[in-house]
């Protein structure tokens, strides 16, 4: 059992805290004010082909890439909006035509897109996804698997209007 001491040392702690929050701290519930917009990633853009095709599948599959999409600000989740995924796998190597596709977030700002195995280039398995319709801020990532053996790799984006 948890006895709290009341003493003039811990009511003045107290009181300089509510000073410090304010009144509200008390009133409001505690949540973010703003979700800051992603940053592209240096190395994200490289090999990307602009207007890559929305595909069912990149290759034979086996291998998940999801994330969600939502907007800076406010956080809200983005639907339709349109996802470039390109990677080196047992398939194909990321500059290949074949080794690229794009996917559509649903009602929910989550995509998903099955692909080959993405396999390491330079020492690091990675693969490359980007944001690129023109409502919002263009957006490069290149996300770092932590394992070869990893079946799926995730991806969020919070996206600032252009």
């Amino acid at each position: 059992m948890t006895y709290v001491i009341l003493n003039r040392r811990n009511l003045v702690a107290a009181g300089g805290s509510l000073l410090a929050t304010g009144i509200s701290g008390l009133l409001l519930p505690a949540g973010a004010q703003s979700l800051a917009p992603t940053k592209s990633m240096p190395g994200g853009a490289n090999n990307y082909r602009k207007g890559a095709p929305v595909v069912a599948r990149i290759g034979k599959g086996g291998f998940w890439m999801s994330g969600t999409v939502r907007r800076a600000g406010d956080g809200a989740p983005l639907a339709g909006q349109r996802i470039q995924i390109w990677a080196h796998t047992t398939e194909g190597q990321e500059h290949e035509q074949r080794s690229h596709g794009a996917t559509v977030t649903d009602r929910n700002g989550v995509f998903r897109l099955e692909m080959p195995q993405i396999v390491p280039v330079f020492g690091q398995p990675h693969g490359h996804l980007a944001y690129d319709s023109g409502e919002f801020k263009t957006v490069f990532l290149r996300p770092v698997m932590r394992s070869a053996k990893d079946k799926s790799l995730e991806a969020h984006f919070v996206l600032e209007r252009a």
